[in-house]
């Protein structure tokens, strides 16, 4: 019997799928592999831990394996999938090929059909294909510079929401008549934070005050904002309920800029639209701004309400590459 491999390999996480020529076997979840953000030995580290589990958990031998997929941010460009290639050959024997996410993402949600993904992880972009085999995309333009919506962007958006809530000269404090006390006491960066998502941004990353998180948004090499995504779904507060809205509004613009860009307003016909990532998963507030918001702008998007796994695309493209 042939047995294929899938890998889905993100900023926060890798997973792998085995999988016969019908069915999937067994998943198994390791650490992160984008080799931009890790660098290449923690990425080595985790596709070959989730290569491992999966093996096991299928129970089956590596050597077994006829074609893995792997599919990345940024993995198909040469000099990354040559890493990655390298880096897998050391525990498979398959031929190994390597795409980018959006390909497995693509691919898992509508197979060969037409239709947009956006992809909200640690990063976002969206990407499209209409029935012709165009394709378009839109964002995904990097942590420092974009990538709206995503887990790193809320986390980097809860942090400039928090300090500049704690600042007695931003919002409706301008118009306030602070006593000197009270200026004085708005304006104690160093004191423990008042608000819960405050709190529990601070707790993420092991500081006591606002000026601690402060300093630690602002140092280099720059932190891991993505790792405060978590604090803030499970906040209550105004401002986590602000960021998410936004996320979920930033998210439906750049996926309604890939619909123009492939289905003209003269295309009756529905357009798919599907979500993958985390931030999709774990953040309803988000999923709902996302299609009201995408739906205001046009009325063909039909959002499949379940969250798409792109391992599976993944798998998908392991099995027809070897035929």
């Amino acid at each position: 019997m042939a047995y294929y491999l899938g890998i889905d390999g993100g900023g926060t996480k890798t997973t792998c799928a085995v999988g016969d020529e019908s069915h999937v076997l067994a998943t198994a979840t390791a650490g992160p592999s984008n080799i931009v953000r890790v660098g290449e030995l923690q990425a080595r580290e985790s596709m070959q831990q989730a290569v491992r589990q999966a093996c096991v958990a299928a129970g089956i031998t590596p050597a077994q394996v006829s074609h893995t997929c792997v599919g990345g941010s940024g993995a198909a460009r040469l000099e990354l999938a040559a890493i990655i290639r390298k880096s897998l050959a050391e525990v498979l024997a398959t031929p190994i090929d390597v795409v980018g996410d959006m390909q497995i993402a693509l691919e898992a949600a509508f197979d060969a059909g037409p239709g947009v993904i956006v992809i909200a992880g640690t990063g976002s972009i969206a990407y499209g294909r209409d029935a012709k085999g165009t394709t378009a995309r839109a964002g995904g333009w990097g942590f420092a510079i974009g990538d709206e919506g995503s887990a790193h962007w809320i986390g980097h958006a809860a942090v400039s929401a928090t300090l500049r809530a704690a600042d007695p000269l931003s919002g409706d404090l301008l118009s306030s008549d602070l006593s000197p006390d009270a200026s004085a006491e708005t304006a104690e960066r160093g004191a423990l934070p008042r608000s819960t998502l405050a709190a529990a941004l601070c707790k993420t990353w092991g500081v006591t005050s606002l000026s601690d998180l402060a300093r630690a948004a602002n140092s280099i090499p720059p932190p891991d904002f993505a790792a405060l995504f978590p604090a803030v779904t499970a906040s209550s507060d105004d401002p986590a309920r602000q960021v998410l809205t936004h996320a979920g509004t930033e998210l439906a613009r750049v996926a309604g800029v890939v619909i123009l860009r492939l289905f003209a307003k003269g295309h009756s016909a529905a357009v798919p639209v599907a979500m993958i990532g985390g931030v999709f998963r774990h953040a309803p507030l988000v999923r709902q701004v996302f299609y009201n918001e995408l739906r205001a702008l046009d009325t063909r998007v039909e959002v499949n309400p379940q969250v798409v796994e792109p391992v599976e695309g993944a798998l998908r493209m392991a099995r027809r590459a070897a035929k």
